[in-house]
């Protein structure tokens, strides 16, 4: 059986942050601000992920009113995810995702964010496609206020 799954999330920037995107720190004047560390690759495809196996998503695995997930690295969200579906008997087979920001530039960080999540996952990083755009200075992203991601996740049984 293979179930498909799409997760969407965003954080604002702001000043003060480090900038966590695809598990790895991106060089920037600004960070986004959250709960955790406010990588919005990873937990898009977190929801996904979860999505795919009917589990929900991460604000109810891993809430951002408890002290256990504050500051936590996206990282262990991503592995939890992965050993969450896996006691439904799903593996994850593949995952798209695209990260919508003005700035910085994500393209030059793609290979070390699939290298770092293919990792953490215990899969090839051929199986995880990020691509990202700006917004063409349209809306929040492109006033540079903050930056999403979308994703979609394959799993199979």
């Amino acid at each position: 059986m293979i179930r498909v799954g799409m997760g969407y999330d965003v954080h604002q920037l702001v000043s003060g942050r480090d900038l966590w995107m695809g598990g790895i720190k991106i060089e920037h004047t600004m960070g986004l601000l959250g709960h955790s560390d406010a990588d919005v690759l990873i937990h898009a495809i977190c929801d996904a992920i979860l999505g795919a196996a009917n589990m929900r998503d991460i604000g109810f695995h891993f809430p951002d009113t408890s002290s256990e997930t504050e500051g936590m690295d996206s990282k262990i969200i991503l592995r939890k995810t992965i050993e969450l579906i896996a006691t439904k008997g799903y593996r994850l087979v593949n995952i798209d995702a695209t990260i919508c920001a003005q700035r910085p530039k994500m393209n030059p960080h793609i290979p070390a964010m699939q290298q770092c999540m293919a990792d953490v996952i215990g899969t090839d990083p051929d199986n995880i496609s990020i691509k990202a755009t700006t917004t063409e200075r349209l809306g929040f992203t492109g006033r540079e206020e903050g930056i999403s991601a979308y994703a979609v996740a394959l799993i199979e049984k």
